[in-house]
Order: C-alpha cells, then sequence, then structure tokens
C-alpha cells in the first residue's frame, strides 16, 4: 500500500483499513505457528502497512490540531 493512496482516505476509513489488517496480522501470526503459512513475506509487508497508516493517521490529526 502506497502512502499517497492512504493519505487520499479519511479517518474512518483509516480506521476500518488498520482493523482489517490487524485482523489479517493476527490470523498470519497463527497459520505461521501452526506451520500453514506459506506466504511468509506478507507477515512483514502487513507489518509495514499498520505502520505507516498509524503514522498518517497520526500525522492527520497533528494537522488538525494545529
Amino acid at each position: 500500500m502506497k502512502p499517497s493512496d492512504i493519505r487520499t482516505k479519511t479517518q474512518d476509513e483509516l480506521n476500518d483499513q488498520l482493523g482489517s489488517l490487524k485482523k489479517e496480522q493476527f490470523n498470519l501470526r497463527f497459520q505461521r505457528a501452526t506451520g500453514q503459512l506459506e506466504n511468509t513475506a506478507r507477515v512483514k509487508e502487513i507489518r509495514r502497512d499498520i505502520a505507516r497508516i498509524k503514522t498518517i493517521a497520526r500525522q492527520k490529526t497533528a494537522e488538525n490540531k494545529a
């Protein structure tokens, strides 16, 4: 997911996206623990996408307060 795509979304859309990514991350952790995970790179992608969304959401709230 590109940062430019994230910046165009509203705060509610970011929260929804963040929730779905966290659920996917949870499922991937279980798959890795049980040995069923095939695409191990997806874990890293999800983690970085979550960080991107949190960072941009924090920037947006800081802009609104300033």
